[in-house]
């Protein structure tokens, strides 16, 4: 059985990887940078979404390190 120690660490690091793809969709959002998939350009609204839902993962993340 894993220990409650590495349970904390994973969920603090997996937060971490979140905040960091938050910071960087809330940066390209600040700063009008574009986004290319494939030639495509990449629509802000994608990075609208992505930073609520990196936010919210986030903060799920932190809250389970917590208890």
């Amino acid at each position: 059985m894993i220990s409650e120690k590495y349970h904390k660490t994973y969920h603090n690091i997996v937060a971490l990887i979140f905040t960091a793809v938050a910071v960087l969709h809330g940066a390209r959002i600040v700063y009008g940078w574009q986004a290319f998939v494939g030639g495509a350009a990449i629509p802000f609204w994608v990075s609208w979404v992505a930073l609520i839902i990196s936010i919210y993962l986030a903060y799920r993340g932190f809250s389970f390190t917590k208890k």
